[in-house]
């Protein structure tokens, strides 16, 4: 965040390079003219360095204006949408230093272009309103764009859960996780931790934990399973192990107050499924299933049983090592809920490399339901309400042809409930269907595993014959004839 004094450099700064460019100086030009280096103007312009008096005297006259001109924060026509950005509060909301881009630079590469740039700052803001995009789904979206940009691995997280585990040994029995994670929270950190129910708090039946940090009380879900309360203890001591002090007081956040929030959240979360699962256990593991010449499903859903956590835990985990360790940087992770009243919501998504097919964009559409993603969720409900299910995971895997462009992926899906509300998720890892991951995936043509052909969403599907369909193809029967109408003036023009 950058503070009145920083600000008061950026604008003088631009300032003087604006009135330098109109007289058409260069940064020589006007070293010559006022005694001062090229190099220490260069500071001046970027906003890093701010001269003593009598050199904004010597500056002034050089430029053809006055000294209070020239240090008053009033700017010309040209600059001010670049200060009005600078006011309006996003550049404080942008984690620009995550990327490793300075506010003095950003809004240097705006003085070039102001009146553009700005104009497409606020039609992305005008386009945020128009979907209804809160503050934290951007804030979420920068998160993810900062996981692509390192494949969703992060060494210092794992040498800092491999610090904690040295220090406190992994209990053998994953039904011993909470217990043990419940004393170092308590004895270590000092914290108290007391649980509740719907009948005593049931503004916070749907939440997993909340913190208080006033109190440093821990709140715990008494519905959570024992793989929910593990993960919860554990990013907690996250939260500790890595001092953010900036973060979320529930287990969802509801309500970001800053994007540090968001972050720290998914660094502590990150450092808990590290904690949890043990990244050389799990590469082992995946070598082995990886070398197979066939495909399980119960082999996938075996892996996860010495480990205290849910299937979402355990495939974002593997993100993590299939990208580090196994060089499969082109995979998407989604998962797709189904609540009480049946609809199909994706509610989160990370894709490395390129966006892959399906994503959030189709908000008021259906999804595709001849995806794994879906029918896994539609046999989970049918095995709920039969009476059939036995309570465990269920896992299905599918090699998926998208009929609108030939794209073809493998995914495994992991559907289950989610306590404590009633509704069901689907977690799912899929890969573009290369050489490499044929070469890495050996069972890939275990004739066990279904192929089928897909769309994105009923709307714009293509499919003539499908038996599932939700809605019909209204978004593809729009540009069949918005492509029809530019045909026919293409031939009137040169027909």
């Amino acid at each position: 965040m950058a503070s009145d004094r920083e600000k008061v450099r950026l604008v003088f700064g631009l300032k003087v390079r604006q009135l330098r460019t109109e007289l058409g100086l260069s940064t020589y030009d006007l070293a010559d003219q006022t005694g001062l280096s090229p190099s220490y103007l260069n500071e001046i312009e970027k906003g890093k360095k701010y001269p003593k008096t009598e050199k904004i005297f010597a500056l002034a006259k050089a430029l053809q204006t006055d000294y209070d001109s020239l240090v008053s924060l009033r700017v010309s026509k040209q600059l001010e949408p670049v200060v009005e950005l600078f006011d309006s509060n996003i550049l404080n909301e942008l984690p620009l230093d995550l990327f490793g881009i300075e506010p003095g630079y950003f809004l240097e590469v705006m003085a070039n272009a102001p009146a553009k740039l700005s104009a497409l700052i606020s039609t992305l803001i005008e386009i945020g309103r128009n979907y209804d995009l809160r503050v934290e789904q951007f804030y979420f979206s920068v998160l993810r764009t900062y996981q692509a940009m390192h494949d969703n691995y992060f060494e210092d997280l794992e040498l800092e859960a491999d610090q904690f585990l040295s220090e406190h040994p992994l209990p053998s029995d994953p039904t011993h996780c909470p217990d043990w994670l419940f004393d170092l929270l308590t004895h270590t950190y000092g914290c108290t931790i007391q649980t509740y129910d719907a009948a005593e708090q049931p503004d916070l039946a749907a939440l997993r934990s909340v913190y208080l940090p006033e109190k440093n009380t821990l709140l715990l879900n008494r519905q959570l399973s024992n793989e929910q309360r593990a993960f919860t203890l554990a990013r907690e001591i996250g939260y500790r192990r890595l001092k953010a002090t900036i973060r979320p007081l529930e287990s969802s956040v509801l309500s970001a107050r800053s994007f540090e929030e968001v972050f720290n959240n998914f660094r502590a979360s990150y450092f808990a499924r590290a904690v949890l699962i043990p990244r050389q256990r799990l590469i082992n593991e995946l070598t082995e299933v990886a070398a197979s010449g066939t495909w399980s499903n119960n082999r996938l859903l075996d892996m996860m049983l010495p480990f205290a956590v849910t299937p979402e835990m355990f495939l974002l985990r593997m993100t993590n090592v299939l990208t580090s360790h196994f060089g499969l940087k082109e995979l998407f992770f989604i998962r797709f809920n189904q609540g009480a009243d049946g609809r199909y919501t994706l509610n989160k998504e990370l894709h490395l490399s390129k966006l892959h097919t399906p994503h959030g964009t189709a908000r008021n559409e259906h999804y595709c339901r001849r995806q794994v993603s879906v029918t896994i969720l539609t046999e989970l409900r049918q095995l709920q309400q039969s009476g059939a299910w036995n309570g465990q995971p269920i896992c299905r895997a599918q090699q998926i042809t998208f009929s609108t462009n030939g794209n073809t992926y493998f995914v495994f899906s992991i559907a289950k409930s989610s306590p404590p509300t009633t509704t069901n998720s689907s977690i799912n890892i899929g890969f573009p269907l290369t050489p490499q991951l044929r070469e890495v995936f050996r069972f890939l043509d275990d004739p066990a595993i279904p192929s089928t052909s897909v769309g994105e969403t009923c709307e714009r599907c293509p499919i003539a014959d499908c038996t599932v369909r939700a809605a019909p193809p209204v978004e593809r029967a729009r540009e069949h004839q918005t492509h029809q109408t530019l045909t026919t003036i293409e031939k009137l023009r040169f027909g």
